[in-house]
């Protein structure tokens, strides 16, 4: 990778965030759960193409069909699971309108702007298509660096 390299802001080929926290607390949904907050256009739209993907599908648990937020939060996360499955999925439901409320407020970088693609203040996702999955690599050394802390932080937890 050349130092000096610059990116559009507004190329698809790359998901761009910030590191930040969201104005609420989200217990579900696992958009809200992670710092990372969109800061381009089409980061903000596969985001939330994403969260509807996973709102689509749909699990039986217990009596009742849940989507994907609902199933995911009850594998990996144990508050969850001491709730009663009507009160999970009016919780999936608040966070859901919260964090597209707080999506759609946020001030997103200037779409003919560049950046540089080594920088410490942008995590930076390379996106490549695979068949029917989009896969997400870190582009520069800081993303790197702040996803393996990531990956160990939900580790960690799991133990």
């Amino acid at each position: 990778m050349d130092g000096d390299e610059t990116i559009n802001v507004n190329d698809v080929n790359y998901a761009i965030y910030k590191i930040g926290d969201w104005k609420n607390n989200y217990e579900i949904n696992q958009i809200g759960l992670s710092r990372e907050i969109p800061v381009t256009k089409n980061t903000l739209h596969h985001i939330k193409l994403s969260m509807e993907e996973i709102r689509k599908s749909e699990f039986s648990l217990s009596d009742k069909t849940v989507n994907g937020f609902v199933a995911i939060a009850t594998q990996l996360n144990p508050k969850v699971l001491e709730m009663e499955i009507d009160d999970i999925i009016a919780l999936e439901k608040e966070e859901y309108d919260n964090i597209l409320a707080e999506l759609d407020d946020l001030e997103l970088l200037d779409e003919d702007d560049t950046i540089p693609l080594e920088n410490n203040e942008y995590l930076i996702y390379k996106l490549q298509k695979e068949c029917h999955v989009t896969t997400a690599t870190p582009a520069n050394e800081f993303t790197k660096e702040f996803h393996i802390k990531e990956l160990k932080k939900i580790e960690d937890a799991l133990n």
